[in-house]
């Protein structure tokens, strides 16, 4: 790999991928729950420390059984930050329920407790918190928000497996969780996601939403003689290769975490000088919190800034996109959901400067020429 042809994301295999996409085809299943689906499932249980783990087609689908699994209906409110991909507020609109928009804290990035405690109504049903750039929100004070006012926590951790919040993994700090397998992700199966659960009353009703609404988990596990519709849901599983070359990645997990933490603190060292300049801000670990290397960032000074750092790196072959379009500023925001108050001026600041440098496994043979490029744009300036 060279500077010149550096992509932002590259999917790698690292392991048995391929020998168990193999294994997968000569079982003779290749719908849904078999051998490798059951892998996984117990093998992201115990990354997490849920109680429980069932695999979907994306992280997007493991949203919307969240959704559903907070009985969410018209009128609802759910209170998330505005900066985040737009499946987390789908997944709500999708139940005719409101999203309620609340702004992040200017150092970590993720939803500010205080003005998630502000936007609470008797509308509220639900916490959505988002693990931004793999960095736990405040789950205990997000904790006492939910259990003050009776409301179900749920973590979008699509970009956290592998994290831990004062010692516990993403995945066991709320209600449920929502894992990505993208290949955007750590770890990968092209798309791909799971649901982790916490709450053991709720586990029976998820594998029955996931099912498309049937107890066939039920059936299969010989507790009943046939399966039936017993309740809304849809095909929210994944298929077995999905699965098989998901276990192979899942087998890897802790040296692709390591192999990302690398390239990270490489890029933090990096541009260290530039940070205590006050020209760049680098990414901030939450209090209590370990990362687990998905994203590196900078923060420019301003918007014209950051679009030109893209362009510069662009015409290097480098590709650095920046991050989010504010759900609230967007169409369908605006329809379907409300903030609270004049705005959300740290969410909006945030996105006009932030800046994602590639970060992949593998990308230790071009992380010096990216580096070196970038440091060529601060390099300009008198």
């Amino acid at each position: 790999m060279t500077a010149s042809k550096t992509p932002f994301n590259k999917p790698s295999m690292v392991g048995k991928e391929v020998a168990y996409l193999q294994e997968a085809i000569d079982r003779g299943q290749l719908s849904g729950d078999g051998h490798f689906t059951r892998l996984s499932n117990a093998r992201i249980a115990e990354m997490t420390g849920a109680r429980c783990a069932l695999l979907t087609h994306s992280c997007t689908a493991a949203l919307e059984m969240a959704a559903i699994l907070c009985d969410l209906e018209p009128g609802d409110e759910v209170i998330m930050p505005s900066f985040t991909f737009v499946s987390t507020a789908n997944a709500v609109a999708l139940r005719g329920a409101a999203p309620v928009f609340v702004d992040i804290d200017a150092q970590t990035l993720n939803m500010d407790p205080e003005k998630t405690a502000a936007a609470v109504t008797d509308r509220t049903k639900a916490i959505f918190a988002v693990h931004y750039a793999g960095f736990p929100a405040d789950m205990d004070a997000l904790a006492v928000i939910a259990r003050d006012h009776d409301l179900l926590l749920v973590e979008d951790a699509a970009q956290a497996l592998g994290s831990t919040y004062k010692g516990r993994p993403a995945g066991s700090l709320g209600d449920m969780a929502a894992f990505s397998f993208h290949e955007t992700k750590n770890i990968i199966s092209g798309e791909g996601g799971a649901l982790t659960l916490m709450r053991p009353d709720l586990v029976e009703r998820a594998e029955i939403i996931r099912e498309k609404g049937t107890n066939r988990s039920r059936f299969l596990r010989g507790q009943v003689d046939k399966y039936t519709w017993v309740d809304i849901g849809s095909s929210f599983l994944p298929g077995e290769l999905v699965a098989a070359f998901l276990y192979g990645q899942l087998e890897q997990a802790e040296a692709i975490k390591l192999r990302r933490l690398a390239l990270f603190d490489r890029y933090a060292e990096a541009f260290a000088d530039l940070a205590g300049a006050g020209r760049v801000r680098l990414p901030v670990a939450p209090p209590d919190t370990t990362g687990n290397g998905h994203m590196f960032y900078l923060l420019l000074r301003d918007i014209e800034d950051r679009d030109a750092f893209i362009a510069h790196m662009r015409a290097a072959g480098i590709i650095t996109p920046f991050h989010y379009v504010p759900l609230h500023s967007a169409p369908a925001g605006r329809k379907h959901a409300r903030f609270i108050g004049n705005g959300l001026p740290v969410t909006d600041d945030i996105s006009a400067r932030l800046v994602r440098l590639p970060l992949f496994y593998g990308l230790e043979d071009g992380i010096e020429g990216v580096i070196e490029v970038a440091q060529r744009y601060f390099e300009q300036e008198v």
